[in-house]
Parts: C-alpha cells; sequence; structure tokens
C-alpha cells in the first residue's frame, strides 16, 4: 500500500491500465512528488498563519474597543479607584 502510494504521488499511475506493472520512479518523477508534497505543507502552513493572523487583528480591535469604552481605565483587579 505504501509503494502504491508512493508511486501515485510520483505520478507513476498516471495513464496506466489496471493490472499493468508499475516500474520504480524516475529520479525526476521522485523529485516532483517531493516537491509536491512541500508545496502541499507550505500552503497548509500558510492557511493557519492567516487564520491565527485573522484571529489576532480581530481579538486587538475588539480590546482596542473595549479600552476606548472604558472613561476612565478599567478596573482590573475590583479594587475601585484609590
Amino acid at each position: 500500500m505504501t509503494q502504491w502510494r508512493r508511486d501515485r504521488d510520483a505520478g507513476l499511475l498516471q495513464g496506466k491500465p489496471a493490472g499493468q506493472t508499475v516500474g520504480r520512479p524516475s529520479a525526476e518523477q521522485a523529485e516532483i512528488a517531493r516537491l509536491r508534497r512541500e508545496l502541499d505543507q507550505a500552503q497548509a502552513k500558510l492557511a493557519r498563519t492567516e487564520t491565527a493572523l485573522t484571529i489576532m487583528g480581530k481579538a486587538r480591535e475588539l480590546l482596542e474597543d473595549i479600552s476606548r469604552s472604558e472613561p476612565d481605565g478599567p478596573d482590573v483587579f475590583g479594587l475601585g479607584r484609590r
């Protein structure tokens, strides 16, 4: 099963009829498969980073809105102003 996945990722299975034997990937095919995996990983990491930045931006806006709505600053510890 693992070998089949490697062959599939290397593009060796494209255009092969069912039951036909598949040879080992050439160096170029193996490199293409490796680069495709790296690209998929980089795109997933980019998507996570963009999501995290969006969340951080929204949190910053919320905190700014809260700080603007407080007239004399928040009473963080509930002790009242002294």
